[in-house]
């Protein structure tokens, strides 16, 4: 059961599938229409599920979004001093979702149609849109296998263009007005991604992690 639903989370819209990190929760049962917001406490507890579902497991893509969600908070809560602040909100440029839905024409304008049409296929994006007018949230709906095969390609081909993508689609991403962040630093959330962070230094033998724990440790020593 924690393994289906670790995968499913990893493959669906809640999982933010280009900058890494969890939105709060999801409004469907297929975890593909999130609520945008990202808390921090979300993302410190999935982390080490997923580091513990690796662990368990040996599966390199449970470490894998094990690394892209602390990677997340060491990049985009880092608070100065080494702590993290609580969250980024849900909304941006008045929209709630606008910095993280695509439309078909917005990736293919950002990648080329030909590499544009295997990204599409891969996450699920359509002209009509998951999200409505058009937008789609970024999800997995298939197994890379079965999309490949949908896209008429081998499975290499298609991995190899979504790895390409993802600098892109980041890059077009970060011209957008981002969602603002809560800038409250609190203790008991600030413990808890410690703890993530010791976590993954242990687990997947990363310094940075460990650099990041113990700074973080230190400014709760100190200001907490």
């Amino acid at each position: 059961m924690v393994v289906a639903t670790l995968e499913r989370m990893a493959a669906g819209g809640i999982h933010d599938q280009l900058g890494g990190g969890f939105h709060r929760y999801s409004t469907d049962a297929r975890w593909l229409a999130p609520h945008f917001e990202k808390m921090l406490y979300d993302n410190a507890l999935l982390a080490i599920a997923y580091l513990e579902a690796f662990q368990t497991t040996g599966r390199e893509d449970f470490a894998a979004v094990a690394r892209e969600t602390l990677d997340y908070m060491a990049r985009d809560l880092a608070a100065p001093g080494g702590g993290f602040f609580s969250a980024t909100d849900a909304d941006s440029d008045g929209e709630e979702g606008a910095y993280f839905v695509w439309t078909a024409g917005e990736i293919d304008a950002a990648l080329g149609l030909e590499q544009g049409a295997l990204v599409r296929t891969f996450y699920g994006v359509t002209v009509e849109g998951n999200a409505g007018k058009g937008r789609n949230v970024l999800w997995r709906p298939a197994t890379l296998e079965a999309a490949s095969s949908a896209a008429g390609v081998e499975p290499a081909a298609m991995e190899s263009a979504v790895v390409a993508a993802r600098p892109l689609l980041l890059a077009a991403r970060a011209k957008r007005v981002p969602p603002s962040t809560d800038h409250n630093v609190l203790v008991d959330w600030n413990a808890l991604t410690v703890s993530a962070f010791a976590r993954g230094a242990a687990v997947l033998g990363d310094a940075h992690y460990r650099d990041v724990a113990a700074a973080g440790a230190t400014f709760l020593l100190e200001h907490g």
